[in-house]
């Protein structure tokens, strides 16, 4: 017969928690010198891409899903969808030159069935929203 299992000890929460926001907050110093890195990079460069741009919406949007976890404690499946999506079209972008018609096709379909879920998860949060 199995037991029940018992709440964590309130000094092991209290670590999880601490450990929790030294990572928060590695992910946001580390994001954060991404973006100067980058921009330093433009500005030697003397000129800002499209896959800057892109790569700065991904860095955006570790910050805001970094935030959103701060301020809510919970973190949306929806971010590193998003995320993901932008870091495909990047790579696309990127590559393109070196990619095949198939390769570009099969990667623009890997966007489609990301805003596809996106779209499923949405609906599921209109239609069947969580309990309190």
């Amino acid at each position: 017969m199995r037991r029940a299992a018992q709440p964590p000890d309130s000094r092991v929460m209290r670590v999880l928690y601490g450990v929790e926001w030294a990572g928060l907050l590695l992910i946001s110093i580390a994001t954060i010198v991404a973006i100067g890195q980058e921009t330093l990079l433009m500005v030697e460069r003397g000129e800002v891409l499209l896959q800057d741009i892109l790569l700065l919406f991904i860095y955006l949007e570790i910050l805001t899903m970094v935030g959103l976890y701060f301020t809510s404690g919970k973190l949306p499946v929806r971010y590193p969808v998003y995320i993901a999506m932008v870091a495909i079209a990047r790579f696309i972008i990127m590559g393109m030159k070196d990619m095949s018609g198939w390769e570009i096709v099969a990667l623009a379909l890997a966007i489609l069935v990301l805003a596809l879920a996106v779209l499923a998860i949405r609906y599921g949060h209109i239609r069947m929203p969580y309990g309190e």
